[in-house]
C-alpha cells in the first residue's frame, strides 16, 4: 500500500493511494468465507451455502466495503502522520489505471487555516452602565400591567388603543384580491398591524356603523401586485372594546408569583429580575463588540467545505422555522448567494473563537457551567427544577458550555482592549423605545 499527499492550494490537499490487488482480493475472500459460515439462503442449511453462490451474491458489496475500509484507514493514518487538521469531509474518487495489479484512489480535502490575530491594544469596547432606581421599577410595573390588559365593550367611537372586531371587503380595480376580505377580524388600533390609512378610517366608528373609502397601498407593500395602487374598502365595525389595566394590588402581585400578595416583595422581585436582565443585555452588547474586534483583527482563508456545510445548516434552520409556522419550505426560495455572507461570518468567527480557546486554555469548567445554570434558573418559580432539567440532558449542557466558552473568550478580549464604561438609557437598553 502506497500513499502520498500533494498540496493543491493553500488549504486543499489530495491524498493519492495505491492498493495492491492481491491484498484487496485476499481480504475480500477472507470476509466472504466468514460470511459463508453464517449466511442463510433458501434451500440450504446454515453454513452449507456453496461458496460460489455467496461470492456471486455478496462479492460486489464486500469488495466495495473492503476498498472503503482500506481507503478510510489509509486516509486516517496519512493525515495523522502529516499532523493535518481536516476541515469538512474528504471527496474520494477512483483513478483509472492501465495496470491490473493495483487499485488507485484519491481523497481530496481541505485543512484548517492558520489564523493570524493582530494585537487588540487599540480596540475600544464600550460597556453600557445603567442606574436602576424606583422609576425603572415603576416603568416595568406598567409594562407588566399592559401585558395583562383585558378589554370591555363600549358604545363610543373607536380610538387608538381600543380592540375592534370588524368585517371588511377590499377591491382593486373592481376585483377582489387575496387577503382583501375578512370576517370577525380582531385588531388593536395603534399596534400597526393594519395600514395606517385603513386605521384612520376606522377611528371614530361605533359598533354597528359602516364606512366605504379609498386608500393607496404603500410602495413597499408586501403584496407587490398592489404596491402603489389604489384600493376600495368597505368596513363594518361590529364591536369596540377599551383596554382595562389591572390594579396594582395583592391580586396583581400574586399573579406575578408572589404567593402572599406582598407589594414590597413584588417590587424587590422585579428589581432582581431587572438587574439580571440588565446584566444579560450588557453582556450581549459587550460580546457583540468583542466578537467584532476578533473578526476585524484576524486574517485567515476559509475552507470552502465549511462554508458549504454552514449554508446547509442555515437552510435546514429556515426549513424547520417555516415548518413550525405551517408553511411549505419548498415554496420559499433559499438562494445560496443570499445565505453565503452570513455563513462566511459564522465560519470565520467559529474558527477564530476555537483557536483562541485552544491557544489560551479557555475551555469551560464545571463550576462555570453550574454558575450559569443557577443564575438562569433564578428567574423561574422553582429554580431547583430548572437546574435538574439542564443536567438531565447532554445536549442542553453542551448549549450552556458553548455560552461559557464565548464568555471566556469575551473576557480574554476585554483583558487586551480598552474597555470603557458608558452611561446608557434604561429604556433603550431594555428595548422599550420605539
Amino acid at each position: 500500500m502506497q500513499a502520498t499527499i500533494e498540496k493543491v492550494s493553500a488549504l486543499e490537499r489530495r491524498l493519492n493511494v495505491s492498493l495492491p490487488v492481491q491484498e484487496i482480493d485476499g481480504e475480500v475472500q477472507s470476509r466472504l468465507m466468514r460470511l459463508a459460515r453464517n449466511i442463510r439462503m433458501h434451500g440450504f442449511r446454515p453454513g452449507k451455502v456453496p461458496f460460489r453462490l455467496v461470492q456471486q451474491q455478496y462479492g460486489g458489496q464486500v469488495r466495495r466495503e473492503v476498498l472503503g475500509d482500506a481507503l478510510q484507514k489509509t486516509f486516517g493514518e496519512a493525515v495523522k502522520q502529516q499532523n493535518l487538521r481536516v476541515a469538512g469531509y474528504p471527496r474520494f474518487e477512483a483513478k483509472p489505471t492501465e495496470a491490473n495489479d493495483n487499485f488507485e484512489f484519491s481523497a481530496t480535502f481541505e485543512v484548517y487555516p492558520e489564523i493570524q490575530l493582530a494585537a487588540l491594544d487599540n480596540v475600544v469596547i464600550e460597556r453600557p452602565t445603567v442606574v436602576l432606581g424606583n422609576d425603572e421599577v415603576d416603568k416595568t410595573v406598567e409594562v407588566l400591567r399592559k401585558q395583562r390588559v383585558t378589554y370591555q365593550a363600549v358604545e363610543r367611537g373607536a380610538q387608538t388603543g381600543d380592540r375592534i372586531t370588524l368585517d371588511y371587503r377590499g377591491t382593486q380595480a373592481g376585483q377582489e384580491f387575496d387577503g382583501g376580505s375578512g370576517t370577525d377580524h380582531i385588531a388593536v388600533l395603534g399596534e400597526g398591524r393594519m395600514l395606517g390609512d385603513f386605521e384612520k378610517q376606522v377611528v371614530g366608528l361605533r359598533a354597528g356603523e359602516s364606512r366605504a373609502f379609498e386608500l393607496t397601498f404603500p410602495e413597499d407593500y408586501h403584496g407587490k401586485d398592489l404596491a402603489g395602487k389604489n384600493g376600495h374598502f368597505e368596513v363594518t365595525l361590529k364591536q369596540v372594546e377599551e383596554p382595562v389595566l389591572p390594579e396594582v394590588n395583592a391580586e396583581f402581585a400574586r399573579r406575578l408569583g408572589i404567593s402572599d400578595g406582598d407589594l414590597t416583595k413584588m417590587r424587590v422581585d422585579i428589581r432582581a429580575n431587572l438587574e439580571r436582565e440588565i446584566r444579560r443585555r450588557v453582556q450581549v452588547r459587550v460580546k457583540d463588540q468583542a466578537m467584532k474586534a476578533l473578526l476585524d483583527n484576524a486574517e485567515l482563508e476559509l475552507p470552502k467545505s465549511l462554508v458549504e456545510l454552514e449554508i446547509e445548516r442555515l437552510q435546514a434552520g429556515m426549513r424547520k422555522d417555516l415548518a413550525g409556522r405551517g408553511l411549505k419550505a419548498e415554496e420559499v426560495p433559499m438562494p445560496r448567494d443570499a445565505l453565503e455572507p452570513e455563513a462566511r461570518r459564522r465560519v470565520t468567527l467559529g474558527l477564530i473563537v476555537a483557536e483562541v480557546v485552544r491557544q489560551n486554555g479557555l475551555q469551560a469548567k464545571p463550576e462555570q457551567l453550574k454558575a450559569v445554570i443557577e443564575d438562569y434558573a433564578q428567574s423561574y418559580e422553582r429554580p431547583e427544577e430548572v437546574v435538574r432539567w439542564y443536567y438531565q440532558s447532554a445536549d442542553r449542557l453542551r448549549e450552556v458550555e458553548s455560552l461559557v466558552l464565548e464568555d471566556n473568550v469575551v473576557q480574554w478580549v476585554l483583558s487586551r482592549v480598552k474597555a470603557e464604561d458608558k452611561p446608557a438609557d434604561f429604556d433603550q437598553l431594555m428595548g422599550n423605545v420605539k
